[in-house]
């Protein structure tokens, strides 16, 4: 074989490589890389009308990086990235859509708002009116009439022209219906009212033998004794609900609930104030520990499927961090334990 052949062959075989990764830039994965996000000081996001601001320390929350694995390069680095989880799509969005995964993170942001909002100010000895709104569709099964009809994030107040303000209202009347039923749905989308008529199916593990084949949640409106202004930005997910509402807690009520320290968390609250299970709080506390963080709040481990208090505290041991860990199951648990430090020392 001559050198020009050669060259030849080899031009082609670079040529083909070159195709196959430009070809594999365009392939999707089906994964999601997870990373140690921001952790965000909350003074400055959180006013509470009439409320103290001199805090000599500051409550923060903590974040996740996500980024979807778009291509097989960014799986590649995902593999050997430091403090990188990798989990699938299905596993972190199920069967919603990129819009529905987005309307639902927003719905779950002001839903978490709304609860410290009312968790907050209650445990500050406050009166919060909870007014029911409608009902928040935030899925929809795949057997059901209203898949194609109906969107994650419609907002159902009506059926068969009977109000209906909360799930509960939603449930009752559908109860007496038969599989096959056609219920007629009026629900706003966007602002805009509108109305389907969906044939009820059967439903095997619900509380009723037949419906519509979505999930409902309670949409609320909020009637408190002050105003509260939240700026959460683009921070999406319910995970930042245990911190507002102790930022609301704190400058609601007189005294410095920081006492000069740094302190940061993590976990859902609803309006009683009880604290829930988060997803990736290994990469939070590995935040928390490149923030300099004194102390980190996370949810307390109650239930046999619960993990958040085992797996920061293996993942604090493994990694040598030195913030102390504060598992809690609810707001005023957060708050004895602040309220029984001692203040901070200052060199």
């Amino acid at each position: 074989m001559n050198s020009g052949s050669s060259k030849q062959i080899r031009k082609k075989i670079l040529s083909g490589l070159l195709v196959i990764c430009i070809i594999a830039f365009f392939i999707p994965t089906p994964y999601y890389l997870f990373q140690p996000g921001s952790v965000e000081e909350l003074q400055s996001k959180v006013t509470v009308e009439d409320g103290e601001k001199t805090a000599a320390g500051h409550l923060y929350l903590t974040t996740v990086m996500s980024l979807k694995a778009s291509n097989i390069y960014y799986l590649t680095y995902g593999l050997v990235a430091p403090h990188t989880d990798l989990r699938k799509v299905k596993e972190v969005r199920g069967d919603l859509t990129d819009e529905e995964y987005s309307k639902m993170l927003e719905h779950m942001m002001i839903s978490s708002q709304q609860n410290a909002l009312a968790a907050g100010l209650q445990a500050a000895g406050e009166d919060v009116e909870i007014i029911p709104a409608g009902i928040f569709v935030s899925s929809i099964h795949e057997s059901s009439d209203a898949k194609g009809r109906m969107k994650v994030g419609d907002i159902i107040w009506q059926v068969d022209g009977t109000p209906v303000k909360k799930s509960d209202d939603f449930l009752h009347y559908l109860a007496n219906k038969e599989i096959g039923d056609t219920v007629e749905l009026t629900f706003t989308r966007d602002g805009i009212e509108q109305t389907e008529k969906i044939e009820l199916i059967s439903l095997k593990n619900g509380v009723n033998k037949a419906g519509v084949g979505i999930v409902p949640e309670d949409q609320v409106k909020l009637h408190a004794s002050r105003n509260v202004e939240i700026n959460a930005k683009d921070i999406g997910g319910p995970s930042a609900g245990l911190m507002f509402s102790l930022e609301i807690y704190n400058q609601a009520t007189t005294g410095d609930l920081t006492k000069g320290y740094e302190i940061a968390g993590t976990g859902t609250i609803d309006m009683d104030g009880n604290v829930g299970q988060i997803g990736g709080i290994r990469e939070k506390i590995t935040a928390v520990h490149k923030a300099g963080i004194d102390i980190f709040f996370c949810p307390k481990d109650i239930h046999a499927n619960d993990s958040n208090e085992k797996d920061v505290l293996d993942e604090a041991q493994k990694q040598g961090y030195s913030v102390t860990i504060v598992p809690v199951k609810t707001l005023q648990e957060a708050i004895d334990y602040l309220r029984d430090l001692p203040p901070k020392e200052t060199t």
